[in-house]
């Protein structure tokens, strides 16, 4: 045979049993080897080993909810020892104590504390928690360090229990994600497992402290997994419920923010309420700048930052002298306003001193949470802004309990961009389920005008000042849902594995079609795939002229199948270390059907990218299809 029919075009073939080079015959002896070589296929969606994350990750759900327990007794001690000189774990807060002028110092004797912790134990302390986590997620494989388990909430509990104007949320979420860290580092796991027993730990600690274990999963969706799958949420849904039934062995299922029943708002006041989203979104931007512009300003001070959590201390006592419910958790004025039980001059007075309090305290590097002030100043937002509201226009038929309710909720919602978790938070938190249709309207109102006006988050922005980029939106893998058979190249340049370097390196010169390639397949004298050969080995191989080319073949041949997806053919790509694969049908797996290339990889995105940037019309006024030829000026969407 000559040269020219050694090699070919091998088309998709009709039938398994042609015997042609365009027709390729089926060796089942290769089968198994085959599949062996990576190309098999599961029988489920999920590996067994989820269902190990699973257990593993309930208990560790069931040990943050214990340290979360532990965490919150701790802070009310140092509280009551702090604040009233006396020794106990009953729940206080500072709000009622009589030292005048004297509470100026405790702040700062805490605030001091925090800063030698973070100076002689570890500085990854500092922040409210989650922005931490996220970055060990997506930089460090989800290898949070050991000693941050125990500093964190030491820490935490020292800087809120010495009157820290923060929730004890964050610094729970952070620690119960270092547990689940440290549990996935002393087992043998994968990178992807330690982010799910981390999330685990953080969904728990959530749910430990508010009874609120949907919104906990939620959280970890959006702000930690980065991902929707059934092997991450699994774990994390029973981490979290494992921890919510904790808290109710030890506090009972009450919800945290008990709050009177509201009615059904009218359609006008939903509108209102939309509003109000928007105007939380506006107030999201402000807060989330203003927290980084007083970082920015303590980062210019001429001071060793160990230093900074004691002076931001000491804006918090003195704001404390004169609004004494700034300091602390402060999670009774959330109730107070959801209740309707402090409006007007005076909440305005309490939600303007949380803010700045918060603001200097949290921007001073100290340990703490955001999710409380926020809470409160969102809803003392709603409820003002609904009062001004009915007294201006009566009939909009506003409830300022319900107002609050979406002005915390949409303010941490345009904050965190954590849309979904607002709304079922506020939900849990509350057990208001006429709630849930103005919370849903506000929140996404906040969630637009802050994706508006503001590229990075409150959670993000740290982040992002350290020349890292975090994913802000999930969407299903395109290549997942496109399979090889539809983008495979069918017009295969083949060698027989019996022609000689001396042709093949010579068809390689030529300008012949598909001398440019950069692999090709190698069939037998029955036109069976038996390996693939790139143009780089056949350039290095110290080889005869008229040596065959089996003699280049130094493995079997990686392939890929017409009915799996492309994303399941890159990743082979990337694991065997090769940019081509060549296609065979699963029930004939030495039949070569095409080839797939990374070029083919590329253009697959096409189709997505037409998806998103390209506009056009299919319908016209009469409801019959526009060819698109016709509507040819398509709008290219930048």
């Amino acid at each position: 045979m000559d040269e020219s029919a050694s090699r070919g075009n091998a088309a998709a073939p009709d039938q398994a049993g042609s015997s042609t080079t365009d027709g390729l015959p089926v060796a089942p002896s290769l089968g198994p080897t085959l599949e062996a070589a990576g190309a098999h296929r599961r029988v489920g969606r999920l590996r067994p080993r989820v269902v190990q994350i699973s257990a593993i990750a309930t208990l560790v759900g069931v040990a943050a909810a214990i340290v979360a327990r532990l965490l919150i007794v701790l802070i009310s001690f140092i509280t009551n020892l702090a604040f009233y000189g006396r020794l106990s774990i009953e729940s206080a807060s500072p709000a009622g104590n009589g030292l005048g002028w004297f509470v100026i110092a405790i702040p700062v004797i805490g605030g001091l504390a925090v800063g030698v912790i973070a100076r002689t134990g570890s500085r990854a302390i500092r922040g409210h928690g989650i922005p931490e986590a996220m970055e060990q997620v997506l930089f460090n494989q989800s290898r949070i360090p050991a000693r941050i388990t125990f500093l964190k909430p030491l820490s935490s509990a020292i800087a809120i229990g010495t009157g820290g104007p923060f929730g004890a949320e964050g610094p729970i979420i952070a620690t119960g994600g270092a547990l689940g860290s440290l549990v996935g580092q002393l087992l043998r796991t994968t990178a992807d497992e330690r982010k799910t027993l981390l999330a685990a730990g953080a969904a728990a600690g959530m749910s430990a402290t508010f009874g609120s274990p949907v919104s906990a999963v939620l959280l970890a969706v959006e702000l930690l997994l980065f991902e929707y799958r059934a092997r991450s949420i699994v774990p994390v849904a029973l981490a979290s419920g494992a921890a919510a039934a904790v808290r109710f062995h030890f506090v009972g299922s009450e919800p945290v923010f008990p709050m009177p029943l509201v009615a059904e708002p009218s359609s006008i006041a939903l509108a209102a309420y939309v509003v109000l989203g928007a105007l939380a979104g506006l107030a999201s931007v402000f807060v989330t700048r203003a927290v980084y512009r007083v970082e920015d300003a303590f980062e210019r001070l001429p001071i060793h930052w160990m230093w900074w959590p004691a002076m931001g201390a000491a804006v918090t006592g003195l704001i404390g002298c004169f609004s004494p419910h700034t300091l602390g958790v402060g999670y009774d004025n959330i109730v107070r306003i959801l209740g309707g039980e402090i409006g007007g001059t005076a909440l305005l007075f309490l939600a303007t001193m949380k803010l700045v309090s918060w603001l200097v305290s949290l921007g001073s590097g100290t340990s703490g949470g955001t999710l409380a002030p926020l809470l409160t100043v969102g809803g003392g937002l709603g409820a003002l802004t609904a009062t001004v509201a009915v007294a201006v226009v009566p009939g909009l038929g506003l409830d300022v309990r319900v107002a609050a309710l979406v002005g915390m909720a949409a303010l941490f919602a345009g904050a965190s961009r954590a849309l979904l978790t607002s709304v079922v938070f506020a939900f849990e938190a509350t057990r208001q389920p006429l709630g849930l249709l103005p919370l849903l309207g506000g929140c996404a109102a906040a969630y637009l005008v802050s994706s508006l006006l503001m590229k990075n988050t409150i959670m993000t922005e740290k982040i992002a000042r350290r020349g890292a980029r975090v994913p802000d939106e999930y969407q299903a893998d395109f290549l997942d849902t496109v399979l090889v058979h539809a983008k495979a190249t069918r017009q295969v340049v083949a060698f027989r594995a019996i022609d000689t370097v001396a042709g093949a390196r010579a068809f390689l010169a030529s300008d012949d079609p598909g001398a440019t390639h950069q692999g090709f397949p190698v069939l037998d004298e029955s036109g069976r795939l038996v390996g693939v050969f790139t143009r780089r080995e056949l350039a290095r191989a110290e080889l005869p002229d008229d040596a065959q080319l089996r003699s280049l073949l130094r493995r079997l041949p990686i392939v890929a199948f017409e009915d799996e997806s492309l994303r399941e053919a890159a990743d082979r790509m990337v694991l065997e270390g090769i940019g081509r694969l060549p296609v065979v049908r699963r029930d004939a797996p030495s039949l070569l059907t095409g080839i797939l290339t990374r070029s083919d990889l590329l253009s697959a995105h096409g189709l997505r990218l037409q998806a998103s940037t390209r506009r056009r019309r299919h319908l016209d006024l009469q409801g019959r299809p526009i060819p698109a030829e016709v509507d040819s000026a398509d709008e290219v969407v930048s």
